[in-house]
């Protein structure tokens, strides 16, 4: 029975979803390979598994740190696996056994974060790089969420677009019950959900809200996400530059995400630099219409089920946004077309197909 490792270490993250879902399905179809699960401690008492096959082991190692390069990677080769699938980019570069490795995007190697240190940011960003580029050239295989990462990564890389496999993810619904957020009972708003990181270009969303409250004085702008410092940094520049009606929720519950893509007029997705774009198929799968930026893989994904806008020009973002809050045919066409393009995407597919990969290569 062939064993396959998987990296699991961002298991409960945003980011983690993928790994999270991957595994839960995986669980459900396939009985005939031995699974070993890498975990930190943060997730592993609440971890559990439905199929016998599947095992956990603890792993301490960060990503990023020297104990990944040397512990992790002694780690790795006393599990003797016949296959490791890294679900982010970063893994030690010393694990030279058959691996497969999931690159989501290329983000980090292109976008800055105000949030750290400029000088260890860079310093990360530069072995990020070195990573991908390793990481890219020894995994026997890699898999992207789209092919626009696919694209990107062979630019970036030179390696054959044939040791790319495009496996897309997908959204499910939000299972808890919609729970209102009071101060927005009864109130029209447009929405945002996620990091407020400079790729995500939420200060020209900010500015094309501003312009759009002349034609809609009572709407406000939702920026619905964990405050940390970029959140901060942006809610002092809309202080300063006198922009009212922008609510920033903080972090809230997935109740309280469920109601805002339920009452929300539209969702609107300003990212310059996306891999797959969840937040806005999640909310299409609540019936949002979404207005989104053009770039990177979003109209691959989205498809007709978008109104999209060029995210560097801020008059084109206005006029998407308007023409989504002035149509109600449009609207209902957008949530119509959207909950048809969820269904296109599952974790089950996701599973299906990454399974393949690893019976490929074990």
């Amino acid at each position: 029975m062939p064993r396959i490792v998987i990296d699991a270490r961002e298991y409960s993250t945003s980011t983690g979803r993928y790994t999270s879902k991957l595994i839960d399905n995986l669980q459900r179809i396939d009985n005939k390979n031995e699974y070993v699960v890498l975990l930190r401690e943060k997730d592993f008492e609440s971890v559990r598994f439905s199929n016998p096959n599947f095992s956990k082991v603890l792993t301490p190692y960060k990503e990023f740190t020297f104990g990944e390069q040397i512990g992790f990677a002694w780690q790795l080769y006393r599990l003797r696996a016949d296959l490791a699938h890294f679900c982010m980019t970063q893994q030690p570069l010393f694990y030279l056994k058959r691996s497969v490795t999931t690159i989501h995007d290329l983000t980090t190697a292109r976008f800055t974060n105000p949030d750290r240190d400029p000088l260890v940011f860079f310093v990360k960003q530069q072995i990020y790089k070195i990573v991908i580029w390793y990481a890219a050239h020894k995994s026997k295989h890699i898999i992207t969420p789209s092919g626009y990462v696919k694209d990107d990564l062979v630019k970036f890389t030179r390696i054959r677009p044939k040791k790319i496999s495009v496996i897309y993810e997908a959204a499910n619904p939000i299972e808890d019950n919609p729970k209102p957020i009071k101060k927005l009972e009864g109130k029209q708003f447009i929405m945002y959900i996620g990091r407020p990181t400079p790729h995500k270009n939420l200060w020209r969303l900010i500015k094309a809200y501003d312009a759009l409250k002349g034609m809609h004085p009572d709407l406000l702008l939702v920026l619905a996400g964990k405050f940390d410092g970029n959140y901060s940094h942006i809610e002092r520049r809309v202080s300063s530059n006198g922009i009212s009606g922008v609510v920033f929720t903080d972090y809230i519950s997935d109740g309280e995400l469920r109601w805002l893509y339920e009452n929300c007029q539209a969702y609107v997705f300003p990212s310059l630099s996306e891999g797959f774009g969840l937040p806005g198929l999640e909310a299409m799968a609540h019936g949002a219409p979404v207005v989104s930026s053009n770039a990177t893989c979003l109209p691959e994904i989205y498809g007709n089920a978008a109104h999209y806008f060029d995210p560097l020009d801020k008059q084109s973002m206005v006029k998407a946004i308007a023409e989504v809050l002035g149509d109600a045919k449009l609207r209902s066409r957008l949530t119509a077309e959207g909950k048809n393009r969820v269904d296109k995407y599952s974790w089950r597919k996701t599973a299906e197909e990454t399974l393949k990969v690893y019976e490929r290569w074990t």
